[in-house]
């Protein structure tokens, strides 16, 4: 009886201290912090929004001077002087057909190439998928803008907005690496028991695999469709020569100097509040794929 006790001492003395449990104080000051950094987050990315939305009801001599934060009178003229002068209602349509066809675009491309690379093995799969990282953190910038020009010259698609499509098409890395996470947590026996009944592999994916989909594709087109609202150098490149084909953001762009050269810069702000809307749309529609994806991660 002494013996087993003896030997049971040296295993006490070797067990780890048991962690002391946070005080009260610790976890009411851990939480401020975390309150704290999070109101601060808050405050950064609602101030911009708040200060266009203020700087679109100012008058253009309070914009100069700056000397008030809040407009003195509320100008909701500007809104309709920014729709007329800006030609909104065309270029709002023109930025709606990018956009659209980008991301359908972007979409269909980027899911087929993700599927394949998730599910075939095929010579140069990881070169492929190099290169597709590659162009996630190589920024090549303006220097491809006049051999993209000059391709689409070729294709004689330099007067319409397809050459702007293909080319932002094109640019479908963080879809494709997005998408492949999402066919990753598909099981591959839906595959092999749509195969076992006849179905195809091009079958298969579209009636069975990409209706699973539907979550990633609703977050990826939110970005997708994002990306190519905002886009600039490319509409404004693509139609110098025809402005009747302009996006929203060049057309927006244009309004910072009036017919006498003088600064319009509460006309911007308005303009950009008016193109902030359908963004503020298209997200209210994928709002459900994010809840959608976000359920499944807490459950999974």
């Amino acid at each position: 009886m002494n013996d087993q006790v003896l030997s049971r001492e040296p295993d006490r003395q070797h067990r780890p201290a048991a962690r002391p449990l946070p005080s009260r104080s610790g976890r009411v000051v851990s939480l401020t912090i975390m309150w704290l950094f999070l109101l601060v987050t808050a405050l950064l990315t609602v101030f911009p929004l708040f200060m266009t939305l203020a700087g679109s009801l100012k008058t253009g001599a309070e914009m100069m001077t700056g000397g008030t934060l809040l407009p003195t009178k509320l100008q909701f003229v500007n809104y309709a002087e920014a729709w007329k002068q800006a030609n909104f209602a065309r270029y709002t349509w023109n930025s709606t057909f990018v956009s659209v066809m980008v991301t359908v675009g972007t979409l269909l491309v980027a899911a087929m190439a993700a599927y394949v690379v998730d599910r075939r093995q095929f010579f140069g799969k990881s070169l492929f998928v190099t290169t597709q990282a590659s162009m996630m953190f190589i920024s090549v910038g303006a220097i491809v803008l006049r051999p993209q020009f000059d391709l689409m010259v070729s294709l004689n698609l330099n007067t319409t907005l397809w050459g702007v499509i293909l080319i932002l098409i094109s640019g479908h890395s963080s879809t494709f690496f997005m998408l492949l996470g999402f066919f990753k947590a598909i099981p591959r026996e839906l595959d092999e028991s749509a195969m076992v009944d006849g179905s195809g592999f091009v079958r298969t994916f579209f009636r069975i695999v990409l209706p699973l989909l539907a979550p990633g594709l609703g977050v990826a087109g939110l970005f997708a469709f994002r990306g190519a609202w905002n886009e600039y150098i490319l509409p404004l490149v693509f139609t110098m020569t025809n402005p009747e084909l302009q996006t929203l953001t060049v057309g927006l762009a244009n309004l910072r100097f009036g017919s006498s050269a003088a600064m319009q810069i509460h006309l911007m702000m308005a303009g950009a509040c008016l193109s902030i809307l359908p963004m503020l749309l298209v997200y209210v529609v994928a709002n459900k794929s994010f809840i959608q994806v976000t359920a499944g991660s807490v459950k999974g």
